[in-house]
C-alpha cells in the first residue's frame, strides 16, 4: 500500500508560533490538503476534559428510548437541525442508506439580522440540559479552530489572510453527533449496507473529534483504502467539496467512508463528532483565477454554497 501524507501538525505552530513556524504550518497544510486532503491537529482548543463529557452527553442523548429522540426530528429542516432517526441519509449514489442515525445544531446568529428560514432555531433536549450546553461549547470552539485554518489555507492559497472571515463569521456550519448503532443481526442487513458509504463532505473543511472506535478509511490516489487512526486528542481535519470547488481541484475533497467493524464487534456502538464548517449560502464558489490554468481548465460550473448545499442534501436523501 503507497504511503499516505496525512501529517499531524500543531495548531499552536500557527497560532502562537515564530514567523517561520507559522510559514511551515501553511506549507505543510497545504501539501497535505493536495496530496490527500487529510490532516491531523494537536492543540487544537477542546480540552481532553470537555471532549470526554462530550462523547458522554452524546452517548447519553442516543441510549433514550426511540420515542423521546423521535420528539426533536423534525423532516421540514432537511435533518440540519435535531434528531434524525435511522434509514434516512445515504450516501450520494448510493442504494442503501447508513447504518446511523444522528444529531445536528447549527449557527446562534450574533449581530446580525438573519431569516428563520436558513438559520432555524437549534432544538433543546428537555432531558439532558448538559447536552446542549456542551455541544454548544464543543461547536464554538471547534469554529473557532476552524477559523484559524482557514487563514492558514487562505495564505496557502495567496489569498488575503481574512479572505474567509467574512463568509464563516455568523456562517451555516453544523455540529454532528453520530451513533452508528450496533448491528444485532449481521446476515439480515443489505450486503451494501456500511457505517457510511463512500462519500466527500459538501462544507469547506471538516473537523472530526476523534471517534469511540476505528472504521474511518480515506480512498488513495492509487485506489486503496487506508485508515485514519488520530491520537485520542487530536482532531482530524479534511478538505470538503466546496473547498475543491473553489480551487478548481488544487485542495483535494477526498473520498472516505466508515466500514462495518468485525464481525465479533458487529453488536458495539460507534460515537463519532464532526464539525463541517459551511460558509454563509451567499459565497461564490467559482473558481479562483489564482487556480484556474492552461493545465489545470476550469472544472466547475459556478455556483454560491447555498445553491451547492441545497443540491447535495437533495442528492443524499435529506431534503425532496
Amino acid at each position: 500500500m503507497a504511503l499516505v501524507n496525512i501529517p499531524r501538525l500543531d495548531l499552536l505552530q500557527y497560532t502562537q508560533g515564530t514567523a517561520a513556524q507559522k510559514q511551515q504550518f501553511v506549507q505543510d497544510i497545504g501539501k497535505a490538503f493536495n496530496e490527500t486532503g487529510f490532516v491531523t491537529i494537536a492543540n487544537h482548543g477542546l480540552s481532553q476534559s470537555l471532549i470526554d463529557e462530550l462523547y458522554a452527553v452524546v452517548k447519553a442523548f442516543f441510549e433514550l428510548p426511540d420515542a423521546v429522540k423521535s420528539k426533536y426530528e423534525y423532516p421540514e429542516l432537511a435533518g440540519q437541525r435535531g434528531y434524525t432517526s435511522k434509514g434516512k441519509e445515504k450516501a450520494k449514489d448510493a442504494n442503501t442508506p447508513d447504518l446511523k442515525e444522528f444529531w445536528q445544531r447549527g449557527q446562534t446568529i450574533v449581530g446580525e439580522e438573519y431569516s428563520k428560514a436558513d438559520f432555524p432555531d437549534n432544538i433543546t433536549v428537555d432531558e439532558l440540559p448538559r447536552f446542549n450546553a456542551v455541544t454548544a461549547e464543543v461547536y464554538k470552539k471547534l469554529e473557532d479552530a476552524g477559523r484559524e485554518l482557514l487563514r492558514a489555507i487562505a495564505t496557502y492559497l495567496e489569498l488575503d489572510v481574512d479572505y474567509f472571515e467574512a463568509f464563516v463569521i455568523n456562517g451555516n456550519s453544523i455540529l454532528r453527533a453520530i451513533h452508528y448503532f450496533p448491528i444485532e443481526n449481521p446476515d439480515a442487513i443489505s450486503p451494501d449496507a456500511v457505517r457510511a458509504g463512500a462519500h466527500e463532505d459538501i462544507n469547506l473543511i471538516t473537523l472530526l473529534i476523534g471517534a469511540s472506535a476505528d472504521g474511518l478509511e480515506v480512498l488513495t490516489k492509487e485506489g486503496d483504502w487506508f485508515p485514519i487512526k488520530a491520537k485520542g486528542e487530536d482532531i482530524v481535519v479534511n478538505v470538503g467539496d466546496m473547498l475543491q470547488r473553489l480551487t478548481n481541484n488544487k485542495l483535494k475533497s477526498t473520498t472516505h467512508r466508515v466500514v462495518n467493524p468485525p464481525r465479533e464487534l458487529m453488536k458495539t456502538s460507534r460515537f463519532s463528532v464532526p464539525f463541517f464548517l459551511h460558509p454563509k449560502a451567499s459565497m461564490s464558489l467559482a473558481s479562483l483565477d489564482s487556480c484556474i490554468t492552461a493545465a489545470h481548465p476550469k472544472a466547475y460550473e459556478d455556483y454560491t454554497a447555498g445553491e451547492y448545499l441545497d443540491e447535495r442534501l437533495r442528492e443524499i436523501g435529506l431534503k425532496m
